[in-house]
């Protein structure tokens, strides 16, 4: 391959807008496929890997000091072929090569540095690597030019290293059938494990550097609210935690949001790149914080989280959520666009102002940051009555300045050069957010948020989605799909079609039937339906139970090829790293699917059954490891209680005060396994129900005698009709909470 006319090498033609960014570089970088393997066997080369994301504040670092630097590049040129991943579009390659150099190296992470033989088995790797000597690693220059006289001096070596880590990879991603019946004990370990690892000074788990664990902290919160307010332990947890991520430079703000993790065990520096699915998750974790202590600031929290999104990561004319927002918007960038001097402060406010927000964000003359002391990362420091008592002025003209104040940086920082926004859309992070949305529109009844969300879930299903008649249209042997990409962020990218994983089907899944309990529309049932079908038919191990991250056909031979590199690993995901699992999410659509549809529980396992029983039979395959794996396992955790605990489903029928009054009865605390729906009673309610309400209350507006009412359905069976608010919180069994 040579580079093109336009001195661009062949990432011109990619549609990711991370390789998109490479395409200057004098390396001649190809996509990952059969061309570059091609090429790297008719050479007898060997191949260079990295994978990055568009958002990676060090893979720009590595793309400044190596990647652009001519030497490198004709080090590169001529002993490699080079193969650049965009991990947000291919997670199935990301996913094995990190477990493959994990096992080398005992490192993963972005930038993934491999090096493959030229089938693609990797032999050595790591992450990022310095332009020279230091960091306890050795130069890039240096570790090119090892491995490539290694190729070609002991390429009996390389290939038998190649092996033993193809062998590693195996072990590592296999797990054996035959596991263990779910209990309520796994939850208990994986709670252990949460309470074990939490932070009691500064909230959260582990020490530095601190990831959110949004998976953990929904477990916590589901134990909490069912063992009741006595235990003040696991209240703690959640509270502590998210109070702490929302007071701290984790949490943008000025703008909203939250970046990706902090650097240090306090929340207070980030890493400044802000993820949508962070932001999904995290955003239902203070909707349900709200639910479950009534607090007003985990609202207030949720709510400016939307904000953010809404004017960040929204395709508001189209409908979609962005992927990410990047951390720098330079090479020599490290998250000043973010943050602040004490003179920035000074000059964008008055005497006044400056005064408030001082004590307030706690801005000195010397910050956080390394590479430049003086810039300083907000977080709430001081609150409002101690601002207040220092400034020796009332509480009011306090809160007023600070908001005067937050309005006027802001305005400030919009004006400076700002880290670019992948608009790319992806079908499973994209569902996320539709979820998130519903659900804080459910609970804070917010119906712009609801709208959006409807909106971009019906733009999800037009553009992603290839069901039975578009599969038919297509032609003979055509099947339902579901695209990974929506949309590229680049518009002069070519399209292409990229298949959707796992994850982007249970998530899918999940969001369309949040879609028809928000609206009690049964077509987002039907889709869930279709979606979920097809998510078994091409992802279910029937043999042996589980999921496999990319379709099973895709796991062998394709056209009578071998999967390229190590594509053709079995991989069942079951830790959140950093989504939730894979096959927990796909258990926890297929039991909430079971709930609606009454599929019966098949008794053979050795047929795939209902969706109980896949839901089953995928969960008790991770119930002997599950706990062993702490909070990693959490979404497990929220799928096992699904399975142990029995569900229920609230229908309200009418549109009155009363029926209002009635929803917010239904959803006003956190309950993970009741669903709540309101139908009108003027409309065809019947139509409007899926088949096991159907057939369990088929004469469900003449149950009222003309009044609004709700009726709680558990494990398939009706109690009668209730009329009353409190009455209807006691038959939940729950303490009505006033509105706040």
């Amino acid at each position: 391959m040579s580079m093109t006319n336009s001195s661009h090498n062949s990432l011109a033609r990619a549609s990711s807008a991370y390789l998109r960014s490479a395409m200057h570089q004098p390396i001649q970088w190809h996509e990952f496929g059969e061309e570059a393997f091609a090429a790297a066997r008719a050479a007898n080369k060997p191949v260079l890997l990295d994978i990055g994301a568009v958002w990676c504040h060090w893979c720009h670092v590595m793309d400044r000091e190596s990647y652009d630097d001519p030497e490198v590049a004709a080090i590169v040129n001529e002993n490699y072929i080079a193969v650049k991943v965009d991990r947000d579009e291919r997670p199935d390659i990301d996913s094995r090569y990190q477990v493959a150099v994990a096992s080398l190296s005992g490192q993963g992470g972005w930038p993934l540095t491999a090096f493959l033989t030229p089938d693609g088995k990797p032999f050595y790797g790591g992450t990022y690597f310095p332009p020279a000597d230091g960091y306890g690693r050795p130069s890039f220059k240096r570790v090119l030019l090892s491995i490539a006289a290694a190729y070609r001096d002991k390429n009996g070596d390389v290939m038998e290293q190649a092996q033993l880590v193809e062998s590693a990879i195996a072990r590592a991603e296999s797990l054996s059938a035959g596991g263990a019946k779910v209990s309520a004990s796994v939850i208990d370990a994986i709670i252990e494990s949460a309470r074990k690892m939490f932070d009691e000074v500064n909230g959260g788990f582990g020490s530095a550097p601190k990831f959110p664990h949004p998976a953990t902290l929904d477990l916590v919160m589901e134990q909490y609210a069912r063992t009741g307010s006595s235990n003040e332990e696991l209240c703690t947890i959640f509270v502590h935690t998210l109070e702490k991520m929302a007071r701290g430079g984790v949490y943008d703000q000025l703008a909203g949001g939250f970046h990706r993790y902090s650097v240090d065990e306090r929340w207070i520096v980030p890493h400044f790149e802000k993820m949508c699915y962070d932001n999904s998750e995290l955003l239902k974790n203070y909707v349900h914080a709200y639910q479950a202590t009534g607090n007003e600031f985990f609202a207030d929290v949720a709510r400016d989280i939307i904000r953010w999104m809404n004017e960040w990561l929204s395709d508001r004319a189209r409908g979609g959520f962005y992927a990410s927002q990047d951390a720098d918007y330079s090479m020599d960038d490290d998250g000043d666009y973010f943050t602040w001097t004490l003179e920035e402060t000074k000059a964008a406010l008055s005497e006044e102002e400056a005064a408030a927000a001082i004590l307030y964000y706690d801005i000195q003359d010397r910050g956080d940051m390394h590479h430049n002391p003086a810039k300083n990362v907000f977080y709430v420091a001081n609150s409002l009555e101690q601002i207040a008592r220092r400034l020796s002025i009332p509480e009011e003209q306090a809160r007023a300045l600070l908001a005067a104040a937050k309005k006027k940086m802001y305005a400030a920082r919009l004006l400076r050069p700002t880290p670019y926004v992948d608009k790319t859309i992806y079908a499973g992070w994209n569902a996320m957010c539709v979820s998130a949305y519903l659900e804080a529109a459910k609970v804070l009844d917010l119906a712009e948020a609801r709208h959006f969300a409807l909106r971009s879930l019906d733009r999800l299903l037009s553009e992603g989605w290839q069901g039975e008649s578009k599969a038919t249209a297509a032609g003979e042997g055509a099947r339902s799909t579901l695209k990974h990409v929506i949309a590229y962020s680049d518009p002069k990218a070519e399209r292409r079609e990229t298949s959707g994983g796992l994850d982007d089907y249970a998530f899918a899944v999940i969001a369309c039937l949040d879609a028809y309990e928000a609206t009690a529309d049964l077509s987002y049932f039907r889709f869930a339906r279709s979606i979920a079908d097809a998510m078994v038919a091409s992802f279910f191990d029937s043999d042996e139970g589980g999921f496999f991250d990319t379709p099973v056909a895709a796991i062998g031979a394709a056209d009578g090829k071998a999967a390229l590199g190590i594509l053709g690993t079995r991989r069942k995901p079951f830790q959140d790293s950093p989504t939730p699992a894979g096959n927990s999410a796909a258990a926890i659509a297929l039991l909430r699917l079971h709930g609606y549809a009454d599929d019966g529980v098949d008794q053979d396992s050795s047929r795939n059954g209902s969706y109980r029983n896949q839901a089953e039979r995928t969960l008790e395959l991770y119930s002997p490891v599950a706990g062993q794996h702490g909070i990693f396992a959490a979404t497990y955790g929220l799928a096992a209680v699904r399975l142990v605990q029995p569900h229920a489903q609230v229908v309200v029928i009418g549109k009155d005060a009363v029926a209002s009054e009635l929803y917010r009865a239904a959803v006003q605390a956190f309950d993970l396994n009741t669903a709540v729906l309101r139908l009108d009673a003027d409309k065809a309610v019947a139509q409007n129900l899926p088949p096991a309400l159907a057939a369990t209350i088929p004469n469900l507006p003449a149950l009222g005698g003309g009044k609004s009412f709700a009726v709680v359905c558990s494990g398939f069976v009706c109690q009668p009709p209730v009329f009353d608010p409190q009455e209807l919180a006691r038959v939940l069994g729950r303490q009505a909470r006033p509105a706040a």
